[in-house]
């Protein structure tokens, strides 16, 4: 699959959401972070201001959900207008239910990991995924630096879904930026959430295009072989 860019809105202004969702309007998704004070230490927004970015932006929102009981609020996200919703393993009750139940809705349903969180023993519920996020810093702020220890982890993620021949997107995020987007694409990763290498940077939609370029030329080096680098 093509590699995929999700800016993270997290780090937007929020006083001018609109405009800085139509700011990426080349990116792929938009990413947007749902924080309750309770599952992490920070407290963000959520389904009225999903919704309202759903009318002001054509692009699909990817919507991480960093809260306690998913099982009962996933479902609002997609009614917001969300095209993917992510939902902690750690937090969920039941992560398959909930897995089918987002994809009953239409929308693509996809488990995060947090850094400490091993991703063997769910490897019997990757089929039930349309997308896999493995967290690269501590969930609950934007601006942290990457943990270069995620990469082998990243690494065991595809390998296991190669193993299993699946169409499974495996997403990074967290301190994804133009110094470590190779990296993560050399490991496997696909789909890239970036936040204040997006918004911080002076050209939003050019950073945009650098971070894709940066990624693809990771999985395209000379020796790789298919365009795939590896290990993936």
């Amino acid at each position: 699959m093509a590699l995929q860019i999700n800016p993270s809105i997290l780090s937007a202004d929020f006083s001018r959401l609109a405009d800085e969702a139509k700011a990426v309007e080349g990116a792929d998704w938009l990413h947007v972070d749902v924080m309750d004070n309770h599952f992490v230490p920070n407290l963000t927004l959520g389904v009225p201001v999903v919704e309202s970015l759903g009318k002001a932006t054509d692009t699909p929102l990817d919507c991480h959900l960093m809260i306690e009981d998913p099982d009962r609020w996933a479902p609002q996200y997609i009614e917001a207008g969300a095209g993917s919703v992510t939902f902690h393993v750690e937090a969920a009750a039941a992560p398959v239910r909930l897995a089918r139940e987002i994809r009953a809705k239409g929308a693509r349903a996809s488990m995060a990991l947090k850094p400490a969180t091993p991703i063997e023993p769910y490897e019997d519920l990757l089929p039930e995924l349309d997308m896999l996020l493995v967290m690269t810093v501590e969930p609950g702020f934007g601006g942290q630096a990457f943990l270069d220890i995620m990469l082998p982890k990243i690494r065991r993620t595809r390998q296991l879904i190669d193993k299993h021949g699946l169409e499974l997107w495996l997403q990074v995020d967290g301190g994804v930026s133009a110094a470590t987007i190779e990296r993560c694409a050399e490991a496997g990763a696909d789909v890239f959430v970036a936040g204040s290498a997006v918004y911080g940077a002076q050209d939003p939609a050019k950073a945009v295009t650098e971070l894709r370029h940066l990624a693809e030329q990771a999985t395209t080096a000379p020796g790789t072989g298919d365009g795939l680098v590896t290990g993936r």
